[in-house]
């Protein structure tokens, strides 16, 4: 049997080699208001950190928010180099429509639909180009109430409903908040009650409903290889 002599330098490099760890996944949520709060305690991205703590995986993940209030998704299009790409993200998490629909209805300066789904293409192809993977989410309420009395709940489906069609076609992950804040209220708002379900003011999220993102993202980060 030959044997093999082990140099001090042979030594070093397998014990540095046992101390090696990959580098963290980078993960960006952009967005609106909603994820601009999102990196305070109590909010979303904190609560994901937490999450990701529990399950031994914080080496393995960096989360960071890139949240502006009142961003729409042409916001979006133009920050994007320099809150996005610049930061050379291996994943990117796009959580925006609520103030594209929103602002149309209380200042006229939403997104028309047509423009809504060019854009978002646009910031799409942006990151896939950059090497960025994307996740999609639907914007998810504009008030909480069952009935369907909610005064733009329709423009919101609507809205929702191009970017699952996009997901579809694209071959996205998608997130559908749309769907998980309905099912949610169905469940939990017996007195049909317009916010303090899952949000604060109708649009942002209480604790409750900082939690279902948080574990609604989560299971959809941890998909991604």
């Amino acid at each position: 049997m030959k044997t093999v002599y082990f140099t001090p330098l042979m030594a070093i490099l397998l014990s540095a080699s046992s101390f090696f760890q990959p580098p963290r996944k980078k993960v960006i949520f952009f967005g609106d208001s909603i994820t601009e709060a999102a990196v305070k305690p109590g909010g979303y991205i904190q609560l994901m950190d937490s999450l990701i703590a529990a399950g031994n995986k914080s080496s393995q993940y960096e989360l960071v928010g890139a949240g502006i209030s009142g961003n729409k998704i042409y916001d979006l299009y133009l920050r994007i180099e320099d809150d996005v790409i610049k930061q050379r993200p291996d994943i990117v998490v796009i959580y925006v429509g609520v103030n594209d629909v929103w602002h149309k209805a209380s200042s006229g300066t939403g997104t028309d639909y047509s423009k809504f789904g060019r854009f978002y293409e646009a910031v799409v192809n942006k990151l896939q180009a950059a090497g960025a993977k994307v996740i999609v989410c639907t914007p998810a309420v504009i008030g909480e109430r069952t009935d369907h009395s909610n005064q733009q709940d329709g423009d919101l489906n609507l809205y929702s409903q191009w970017l699952r069609t996009f997901c579809v076609n694209r071959q996205l992950p998608l997130v559908d908040l749309r769907n998980i804040f309905i099912r949610y209220n169905l469940e939990n708002n017996p007195q049909n009650k317009e916010s303090g379900i899952l949000t604060t003011d109708r649009v942002h999220l209480n604790a409750a409903g900082n939690l279902l993102v948080a574990t609604s993202l989560w299971k959809a980060v941890e998909k991604i290889q």
